[in-house]
């Protein structure tokens, strides 16, 4: 699924336009996107929550010479299901 696929199935189950939805999913991508770059963590309960993590510096291998190289420390962005949503997708 697309975010516009996802923008119509939510307008289809509210009442609301697909442009309204639109504006809302954006607004509430963005407001995530600011809080984990500043650092935060965003909880949604039953679905899951997003924060930042670090990735260490660690020695890796250039795939055309085989060579060692160093490849820097890193900030990553880490989701973590919730438990509802995870109990969603188990086969039962």
């Amino acid at each position: 699924m697309n975010k516009q696929e996802l923008i119509n199935l939510v307008s289809e189950d509210t009442e609301f336009s697909s442009a309204q939805v639109g504006k809302v999913l954006e607004a509430t991508l963005r407001t995530i996107k600011d809080a984990v770059a500043e650092g935060g963590s965003v909880q949604l309960i039953g679905f899951g929550s997003f924060a930042v993590g670090e990735r260490p510096a660690r020695t890796g291998r250039d795939p055309k010479t085989g060579e060692p190289i160093e490849i820097a420390a890193a900030k990553i962005v880490k989701f973590t299901a919730g438990k509802a949503f995870k109990d969603s997708i188990t086969v039962k």
